[in-house]
């Protein structure tokens, strides 16, 4: 997952290299996402049959492929390639790598399974753009040394999952691969459908501060340090990986409900730190939208991976992470068309009181009607 934001501080760079809009940022942004939401729709089944192992060293090899795409970068069509194939990568990986760590954990330590996963997920993502801002900063080769680091780490994790203890049984003969689409068997809806809308919401605040965060804080706060841009979409991660550890204390039922309410505090002070042009503002409205985002995330990812049934998880989770990256990518693009036309800050406003209200909607929602306990 690290390498999935590695590019994130990277992009002013390759915007004065290549040349292209804010616009364009946001699409090589959306075409990962359009990568994610491809793999989970065609393949989130796929470890269900095939085992989570094969499919896991697949996710890798994909990764691989991208972090060579970037190392030759020579224009637009292999910044799109790379960023696809990261997409791909991370579609099988989310859901299947979520699935696998959930069936190694031993009896009674399942809650603990799923905090890892998803602080695995989000202090993956997290640690990306902090790692790639400090090399471009104070290393040499910005625009390829982040990537030979992947791939050192890459080669690590493939050792690592090459020695895994395989938790699916291979039905014999095995069942066809076939395109599964969006797969929510009938007992799960109930709790899929008010998580998935949570995880919609706070996917959308991260797609913000991934995409276009450079850009604010380059042009509407007078920050280039690359490393101060990786650090600053850092603390939105991090503070993820903080909300998800407070599940435990919260509950499930409460949870969802009261991540949305701190996620909408955290967006009116992004929208805040524009109007004012204030990066601690902005901080704050990072560390603070972060943790609605884990606090929710994890809540809902939690319920929807222990209610579906064991031969269907690695497809009812895809599905979960389907609904969050369309919301990762979409609102992102609509930010960048507005940027072109009427400036960064403004288009960082209007996507936070937006974003904001649609929180809200669905907190209250969640609050008068908690999903059930599973």
């Amino acid at each position: 997952m690290l390498g999935t934001t590695l590019p994130t501080p990277l992009y002013g760079l390759y915007r004065e290299r290549i040349g292209f809009s804010e616009l364009i940022v946001t699409v090589v942004f959306a075409v990962y996402a359009v990568g994610v939401i491809t793999a989970l729709l065609a393949a989130g089944d796929f470890s269900d049959v095939l085992g989570r192992r094969p499919v896991l060293l697949c996710a890798l090899a994909l990764a691989a492929l991208s972090a060579v795409c970037f190392l030759c970068e020579g224009g637009l069509p292999l910044l799109y390639t790379g960023r696809v194939l990261s997409g791909f990568s991370a579609g099988l990986l989310s859901g299947t790598g979520t699935a696998a760590v959930l069936e190694l954990a031993p009896p009674g330590r399942h809650a603990r399974a799923g905090l890892a996963a998803t602080a695995a997920n989000m202090g993956g993502l997290g640690l990306g753009p902090l790692l790639s801002g400090a090399l471009a900063a104070y290393a040499p080769w910005p625009l390829r040394l982040p990537f030979l680091v992947h791939l050192v780490l890459l080669a690590a994790a493939a050792a690592v999952v090459g020695r895994l203890p395989e938790t699916v049984r291979r039905a014999v003969p095995r069942p066809p691969l076939r395109p599964q689409g969006m797969t929510v068997p009938p007992e799960v809806r109930g709790v899929f459908a008010p998580c998935a809308l949570a995880a919609f919401a706070g996917f959308a605040l991260l797609g913000l501060f991934t995409a276009v965060a450079p850009a604010f804080l380059g042009e509407t706060l007078g920050e280039r340090n690359l490393a101060a841009v990786g650090a600053v979409v850092f603390s939105v991660f991090c503070a993820s990986t903080c909300g998800q550890l407070l599940l435990g204390r919260v509950g499930t039922r409460r949870a969802l409900p009261l991540g949305a309410l701190v996620l909408v505090g955290g967006l009116l002070l992004v929208g805040a730190a524009l109007l004012l042009e204030s990066l601690p503002v902005l901080l704050l409205g990072a560390v603070t939208g972060g943790l609605g985002q884990g606090l929710a995330f994890r809540a809902g990812l939690t319920a929807v991976g222990s209610t579906a049934p064991d031969t269907h998880r690695g497809a009812t989770i895809s599905a979960f992470f389907v609904v969050a990256y369309v919301g990762i990518s979409v609102p992102v693009v609509g930010v960048g068309a507005l940027a072109a036309a009427l400036g960064v800050r403004a288009a960082g406003m209007i996507f936070a009181g937006c974003a904001a209200l649609f929180v809200a909607a669905v907190g209250a929602a969640l609050w008068r009607r908690p999903p059930a306990s599973s």
